[in-house]
């Protein structure tokens, strides 16, 4: 019996864009499965502010599902990953490149038999840049 490897990235995933799409294909690469998990509407505005999300936690999960590179997309209410981290139990966790290894393990409390890869952030995309652009700021 083939010992499946479940990966887990996390994200609000309001506006697509290359950055995202990135980070799910090297998510996937990964393992055999891949959870996304999404950040709440309420989360949301806690991380991002009152105008946020663009889009509600089920357009957001649908929009990822449809992607085809998730085998499973959960919404999850904290703004830390630590509980649905210990929850579901995965064998990687990915995460951007904006803090080492330590500072997640530290920042969630995640156990130290937990891998955890680093993904580098891929050129200047972000939702907030999209939205802005959009409203015509700088």
């Amino acid at each position: 019996i083939k010992y499946m490897k479940t990966v887990f990235v996390n994200g609000i995933f309001d506006i697509l864009h290359p950055g995202h799409i990135q980070l799910l294909k090297f998510a996937r690469s990964l393992g055999d499965k891949l959870i996304v998990g999404i950040n709440s509407d309420r989360v949301t505005k806690i991380l991002k502010g009152e105008d946020r999300p663009i889009n509600d936690e089920n357009i957001r999960k649908l929009t990822l599902e449809s992607l085809g590179y998730a085998d499973q997309v959960v919404i999850f209410d904290d703004v830390r990953i630590g509980n649905i981290v210990r929850e579901l139990k995965p064998d990687i966790l990915v995460q951007s490149d904006e803090h080492t290894i330590e500072q997640i393990r530290q920042i969630d409390g995640l156990p130290q038999e937990l891998e955890i890869r680093l993904f580098p952030r891929v050129g200047s995309f972000s939702t907030t840049s999209t939205i802005k652009k959009i409203r015509g700021e700088k």
